[in-house]
């Protein structure tokens, strides 16, 4: 009975933990999260206003000959500014000196000449100064929930406070002459706007003789593909590395829990999977991981990502660095091994830049068709992937037939309810075993009211005798644990369940319930605090927990008895501020759970306590004089 009872205080104190963890930890986090979203949609709407008043019609400016005019000081300058000293990857990072200007996104973006970029998923263009992509729209997302609110802004110009963009070129020497870089002025030799049947062809042709021809690809989805073939019409050798680089200006807001990994990412060499966060880079300001010739390295957000694939089979040095020289900045870039190019020879290398939402389908197929080292940690499963990417696949396979996550998840619930069938009618029938014995529990009681250690013994030998084990009214509970929070990290972590609807006000199911009895779920016009939004979802959770536990005999342990009855509220304040497709998960599961039980109890002998245990709440209890 002692090991009972302290596994039962066990779970009620762990509940408790992950209550006020949840509630003082997770909450503001998420809060933060949505505040951000806001801001971001008034600020994306601001400048749409304030891009209304720009010179309607301006036009890209050009330079004699086609040449793009020179790089601006608000550009960044690069790589191409001087050849390669010492380290030479000491060149690939942004130089000091750009600072951000007043101006709006679309006044940034119109500054430079660009090819436009146009596809069934993105939208944007591509810098010609530098090459480089830092204007990219994801067509099919969001801001908030509403369909009108703007389209989010994946990439940024440098010059924008929260300029954020992916850039491939050169680090030459002497001998190369000026080598593609950040502030290179490409001119378009093929193509106008880069579409997934129409790519675009860009040419650079040095002081030294040495032309570049960067074609650019694109699919329907997020990939581009970029193939830089090096002619060298000299007379000498040259010998030239490349680089890749993802560098972001601004610090997103992230919600900074264990679930999940906002920052820095990338699978490289034998250290395989890496993930720094921010403030993490910001203390190490370097991590130089070893070289490899495979894998991939980025910058992660919650549900979106850009990330480099250097040239396959080729050995390159990855790093992940924070630069607070004038403008901070995070950055992860790779230089690969130099390469010979031979007088009247060409050589091509191949960078492959992803850029767009984390789509489960979508990650897995590029990891396949494009050979991708384990791209597919690009989202985060967490180390209980073997249990949370076949629930999301589950759950995904439901949403085809359904066409609603909401129903795919009730569905997933059942298939679950049949996984853990045996072990769950297997406790059933221990409870109702344990309602068969009553009389004799009573009876022990009453025979030693007056010595607990003898009562406690007697117990345990009719428990032995009957094979009864009085916990078994928790292993329904307990087992739903590792899918519920298998089920949390898919809800949290995949861009699937984002703004995904059910039915009636549930409008997104990786959100808790918007509404709250305390206001009376929206009648009177107040919010409430948040660990106050108890909705609808949460209060038919804790109706069928508190029914499910009533269904059991009254276990005859007071800590027992007062643990169960407690239970169902602690859960409903705790599961309140949770997805509210977790919620409606578990009152799903509860409401399975009552009826499986109903039918296991009636066809064991065993009466069903429901009823007696729900009138006997209401009945005066006598006392010690009665």
């Amino acid at each position: 009975m002692d090991n009972n009872r302290n596994l039962m205080i066990t779970i009620v104190l762990s509940v408790l933990i992950l209550t006020l963890w949840q509630m003082f930890y997770v909450n503001p986090r998420i809060e933060a999260e949505r505040e951000a979203a806001r801001i971001e949609a008034e600020q994306v709407e601001a400048e749409r206003v304030e891009a209304g008043r720009v010179e309607a019609g301006r036009v890209e400016q050009q330079a004699p000959g086609g040449q793009v005019r020179p790089a601006e000081p608000g550009d960044v300058p690069g790589a191409s500014q001087a050849p390669a000293t010492g380290d030479p990857q000491a060149t690939v990072p942004l130089a000091p000196g750009a600072v951000p200007g007043a101006e709006t996104r679309d006044a940034a973006v119109a500054a430079s000449s660009r090819v436009r970029i146009d596809t069934p998923s993105l939208s944007g263009s591509i810098n010609l100064t530098g090459g480089r992509i830092d204007d990219l729209r994801l067509k099919n997302f969001h801001v908030t929930v509403d369909d009108d609110s703007p389209n989010i802004e994946l990439l940024n110009p440098a010059g924008l406070a929260s300029g954020y963009f992916a850039e491939v070129g050169f680090v030459g020497s002497d001998s190369t002459g000026a080598v593609p870089g950040a502030d290179t002025p490409w001119t378009v030799e093929s193509g106008t706007t880069l579409t997934p049947s129409t790519p675009v062809t860009l040419a650079f042709t040095n002081e030294k003789g040495l032309t570049f021809r960067r074609a650019i690809a694109v699919d329907a989805d997020y990939m581009f593909t970029i193939s830089d073939t090096v002619t060298n019409g000299g007379t000498a050798p040259v010998s030239l590395s490349s680089y890749g680089r993802v560098t972001r200006f601004d610090r997103p807001v992230t919600a900074g829990i264990y679930v999940l990994h906002e920052g820095l990412i990338g699978v490289t060499g034998e250290e395989g999977l890496q993930e720094i966060d921010y403030s993490e880079i910001e203390e190490d300001r370097l991590v130089r991981p070893g070289k490899s010739t495979d894998g991939w390295l980025g910058i992660t957000d919650k549900y979106w990502a850009v990330a480099l694939v250097p040239p396959g089979n080729e050995p390159y040095q990855p790093r992940f660095a924070y630069f607070d020289d004038g403008r901070p900045r995070y950055q992860t870039d790779f230089l690969t091994d130099a390469m010979q190019v031979a007088p009247g020879a060409a050589a091509t290398v191949e960078t492959l830049v992803f850029a767009g939402a984390k789509e489960v389908g979508k990650v897995d197929a590029y990891e396949v068709s494009r050979g991708i080292r384990q791209f597919e940690l690009l989202i985060d499963w967490g180390w209980f992937y073997f249990i949370t990417k076949p629930m999301f696949h589950l759950i995904d396979w439901f949403y085809r037939l359904f066409s609603n996550f909401g129903l795919a998840i009730l569905a997933t619930t059942v298939v679950v309810k049949a996984v853990f069938f045996p072990l769950a009618n297997k406790s059933y029938k221990s409870m109702a075993n344990m309602k068969m014995v009553q009389p004799k529990m009573l009876e022990i009681r009453e025979k030693y009211a007056d010595d607990k250690m003898k009562q406690q013994q007697a117990m345990m030998e009719l428990y032995k005798t009957e094979k009864i084990n009085p916990l078994a009214g928790c292993w329904p509970v307990l087992i739903q644990i590792p899918v519920f929070f298998a089920l949390y990290k898919v809800l949290y972590v995949t861009i699937e369940m984002r703004h995904a609807p059910f039915f009636g006000w549930i409008q997104d199911l990786a959100a808790p319930d918007p509404t709250s009895i305390f206001n009376l779920f929206g009648l009177l016009p107040f919010m409430v605090p948040d660990f106050l939004q108890i909705g609808v979802w949460p209060l038919i959770m804790g109706v069928t927990m508190f029914l499910q536990m009533r269904m059991n005999p009254t276990p005859p342990d007071p800590t027992q008895a007062m643990i169960f009855t407690w239970m169902p509220v602690v859960f409903t304040f705790m599961l309140a501020t949770f997805p509210a497709g977790l919620v409606i998960y578990w009152a799903w599961n509860n409401l399975l759970s009552i009826i499986q039980q109903g039918v296991i109890m009636k066809r064991q002998g065993a009466k069903i306590e429901l009823w007696d245990n729900l009138t006997g709440l209401f009945k005066k209890k006598p006392s010690p004089a009665e």
